[in-house]
């Protein structure tokens, strides 16, 4: 496995990572020891990136609980991110933000008790707080990190002005949002990044599934999976999804690989700072994410991806009034 730098601060991750939400959330009911089996496959396949968050667990810690027990053997080899900044004081997830610094700290202390570690390598603010100022929550980080807790610092679907702020207090070393061949709108922040040197983690790299070939209708996944009201799987542009996933198919038979190691070596070769991390419950799909490391796209084959989609996939990646507003 590839590894690569993210960021000036120091933190290196293999070219592929593993996002863990779906194996407790937004893609119906999970099983524990797949989830296991699927992380542990993925470690020893050289994959050092794992990508956890407090909402994941919708609060309870379910999530980061189930990682601390998958990496638990291998903790020092790894590096494990996680997130803050959702409200739980009612006790249930409504989607309310909170990125007080009490909270911030509160959340830090159960992510490593759950996770069963003695620090956090990447700590993320989940979503962007229009209500706390982002050099109070740089400001915090810098503190749990001067203490021990946490190694990095890192922002999820944030903007540039935000970067910059941020970055001014704590060196940010990096950014996560959602980027795939489906999903392109993060492309207008690299350059910030790159002046600031900030790595870039994208997830749901896979267009949320619908990259691999396997996407069904909305209406026909499981009551609690949250593509029933993507709009990419909405009738007009699921057809039209479908199609160019099709052809995207046909490019990678043509180079011997899957239509998932296709998008994912797509990722790669638009910049050395982006690290991909897909999600599965599958040790098989873990394997097949993770050869995409190996795949070298020739220029021809990226101007047949450009032709295929040239501005992303069909259809917003959130349905309205949910997509996070970059400032």
């Amino acid at each position: 496995m590839q590894h690569r730098t993210l960021g000036t601060q120091g933190l290196t991750s293999s070219a592929i990572g593993y996002g863990t939400m779906g194996l407790t959330m937004a893609y119906g009911p999970g099983n524990e020891q797949e989830g296991i089996a699927s992380i542990r496959r993925a470690h020893e396949l050289g994959v050092t990136h794992f990508d956890t968050a407090e909402v994941y667990g919708f609060g309870s810690g379910s999530n980061e609980k189930l990682v601390g027990q998958a990496v638990r053997d291998f903790r020092d080899e790894i590096v494990i991110a996680t997130k803050f900044g959702f409200d739980f004081s009612t006790g249930q997830f409504t989607g309310a933000l909170n990125s007080r610094p009490d909270n911030i700290r509160t959340v830090t202390d159960n992510s490593l008790r759950y996770l069963g570690v003695d620090h956090i390598d990447v700590l993320y603010q989940h979503r962007v707080d229009p209500d706390v100022p982002v050099e109070d929550v740089a400001g915090t980080v810098k503190e749990l990190i001067e203490a021990g807790k946490v190694k990095y610092f890192g922002l999820s679907e944030a903007g540039s002005e935000t970067l910059r702020r941020a970055h001014a207090v704590q060196p940010v070393s990096v950014l996560q949002t959602e980027y795939s061949l489906f999903e392109r709108d993060a492309e207008r922040l690299f350059p910030v990044l790159e002046e600031l040197g900030i790595g870039f983690v994208a997830y749901s790299p896979l267009g949320r599934g619908f990259i691999t070939g396997t996407a069904r209708p909305a209406g026909e996944y499981h009551a609690t999976d949250m593509r029933n009201a993507d709009p990419r799987w909405q009738p007009g542009n699921f057809e039209r999804n479908v199609e160019a996933v099709e052809r995207l198919r046909e490019l990678a038979a043509a180079r011997d690989t899957t239509v998932a190691q296709l998008a994912l070596a797509w990722l790669l070769a638009q910049g050395e700072h982006i690290v991909p991390i897909p999600g599965t419950r599958s040790p098989e799909r873990v394997q097949e994410n993770t050869r995409a490391a190996q795949i070298a796209l020739t220029g021809a084959d990226l101007a047949t991806i450009k032709e295929i989609l040239p501005e992303g996939g069909f259809g917003a990646r959130y349905a309205d009034g949910h997509v996070p507003t970059w400032i």
